[in-house]
């Protein structure tokens, strides 16, 4: 008892004891994490975001839409029916910060990618009430006005690959991207062509419905419409359902 009411009345020792706790049970949680080699999954499809893609989930962050929308959809039946296949750990491996969320005000949109047209996007973005009446969402309609920012993008994806993104800067690194994810997605990975291959993806998305500039809203949309679709769920049976859930 006397050494409960020692610790107890004295913040020091409590603090560092707390601390001692606090530092063994992240321990026992963390570093075990760096002995499992299927931590994550490989899962055929899942690549790094492209320069435009990634700019869109820039101004995602920046707008704070994952305080109204997570992007985990969570092993239950319910979510399953609502919003699809569960997510998976491989989905969120080139997602720095990751978009888990947690709260929903609005649907979770981890496979909202290829649900709707551009332009409702658009207009749900510019006008959330045009198209989802009962919405409480607030409009985004300078997105549509903004020229998109994209002169630091091969510094935004340098500082993602020094973090384990595998865009590639060198020709061993691009050869390395080709083998590991096709030779149609390794030229869109490759830092060197950054600017190239947004321009590119802009123009041939028109995502804004507006040909003649690159908005923030092209790159919004972009990236609202690849989540999810990366991996072809149709492979896999009930039977995954109930071996891993």
């Amino acid at each position: 008892m006397m050494k409960h009411e020692t610790i107890e009345t004295n913040a020091g020792i409590l603090i560092a004891l707390t601390l001692v706790v606090i530092s063994i049970g992240g321990l026992v949680e963390i570093v075990p994490l760096f002995y499992i080699d299927d931590t994550i999954e490989e899962v055929h499809g899942v690549r790094p975001y492209t320069p435009l893609e990634q700019r869109g989930r820039d101004i995602y962050v920046r707008e704070g839409c994952y305080t109204c929308h997570s992007q985990m959809v969570r092993p239950f039946r319910d979510e399953m029916l609502r919003y699809g296949h569960y997510s998976l750990a491989a989905e969120s491996q080139f997602g720095h910060p990751f978009q888990w969320g947690s709260k929903r005000t609005g649907p979770d949109l981890a496979r909202v990618g290829g649900k709707y047209s551009n332009e409702w996007h658009v207009r749900h973005l510019i006008a959330p009430k045009s198209v989802v009446p009962e919405s409480i969402m607030p409009g985004y309609p300078w997105l549509a006005r903004n020229d998109l920012q994209y002169d630091d993008i091969e510094r935004r994806l340098i500082a993602l690959s020094r973090v384990g993104v595998p865009y590639s800067r060198t020709e061993e690194e691009f050869q390395a991207n080709i083998e590991r994810f096709g030779a149609d997605v390794a030229p869109m990975l490759d830092i060197r062509r950054a600017r190239e291959n947004l321009e590119a993806q802009a123009r041939a998305g028109n995502y804004d419905g507006d040909p003649s500039r690159i908005t923030e809203m092209d790159a919004l949309v972009a990236y609202l419409q690849v989540l999810g679709t990366m991996v072809d769920f149709t492979q896999y049976d009930e039977g995954y359902f109930v071996e891993f859930r």
